[in-house]
């Protein structure tokens, strides 16, 4: 057994595709599928359903996964050990982020490159509940998401931002006079809104629940894209995070405050407290307070 052996097996977990996770790896399919063979013939099991496709693990399978993370995080954390050890931060920082979350991560991870060139960034769209999950697999180093469903003997934090919201919306398309809206003035637009289950969602749903309100929106999605595209397209207005740039991505575009409109909990940054962590993360996460309040 060997170490590339171990990513093959994660790679393959990722992608839920052999080909992709042979790309990954910058190896052959061939080669992926010998090595992950010569691994169960080693462990005496059988790691992976194969037909013409994959077809995900077996039980034992995934219990072997989850050790190949841990595995493999212990190898990143040991090299990234070694480099804080040289005062340097290096490899790949994974951070997970909340769909139109109030914070811009960007401001994070430039704050981040600047003192340390060497670091590279993944970021990744996810939702809450899949934040968590991935930082508790050991398949993030931080997440930014809401704190109200965070359980703080298993997960460390840092408070970010309380999200305000506001009414993005096209001026060819929709003209506003008053310098803020209300929630009952939102009533009566086409609005687009995120996908029911979503934080920010059920955000804007329980406002409007509260003031006896009950609009149908003309357009639902779980990509942010798609609603920017409808909203410049004068097909909806859209509610979104105030400070959040998006009203800059085009000329047309403007964001309206909603009087007394936030989310329901505010934004944190997310490090899990359970060994392996990387030292990367820890280092990160420790240096997010000086640097945000700087």
């Amino acid at each position: 057994m060997d170490i590339k052996q171990l990513r093959f097996l994660v790679a393959l977990d990722e992608t839920r595709h052999f080909g992709q996770a042979a790309a990954r790896c910058h190896v052959t399919q061939p080669t992926l599928s010998m090595r992950l063979r010569s691994l169960e013939d080693e462990l005496g099991l059988e790691l992976v359903r194969r037909s013409q496709r994959f077809e995900g693990f077996t039980a034992e399978g995934e219990r072997i996964l989850a050790w190949a993370r841990s595995l493999l995080a212990a190898q990143d954390g040991l090299y990234a050990e070694a480099a804080a050890c040289r005062g340097q931060l290096v490899g790949s920082l994974r951070l997970g982020v909340v769909p139109l979350a109030g914070f811009d991560p960007l401001r994070l991870v430039r704050l981040f490159a600047d003192r340390h060139p060497e670091l590279r960034f993944q970021l990744f769209a996810l939702s809450s509940e899949q934040i968590l999950e991935r930082l508790g697999r050991n398949q993030l180093d931080l997440g930014i998401s809401y704190l109200d469903r965070l359980n703080p003997q298993h997960f460390a934090s840092l408070e970010l931002a309380d999200t305000r919201m506001g009414l993005l919306h096209d001026r060819r398309h929709f003209q506003f006079a008053a310098a803020a809206l209300s929630w009952e003035a939102l009533a009566a637009l086409p609005l687009g809104l995120l996908s029911s289950g979503m934080h920010f969602r059920q955000s804007i749903d329980h406002a409007l629940r509260s003031r006896g309100l009950s609009p149908q929106p003309r357009l639902e999605t779980d990509a942010v894209h798609q609603l920017l595209q409808a909203v410049s397209a004068g097909l909806c207005c859209a509610v979104m995070p105030l400070d959040s740039g998006l009203d800059e991505l085009t000329e047309h575009l403007t964001l309206t405050p909603i009087d007394g409109a936030h989310t329901l909990a505010p934004l944190g940054l997310i490090l899990r407290r359970s060994a392996p962590r990387s030292a990367l993360a820890e280092a990160c996460f420790a240096e997010a307070r000086t640097l945000l309040d700087a």
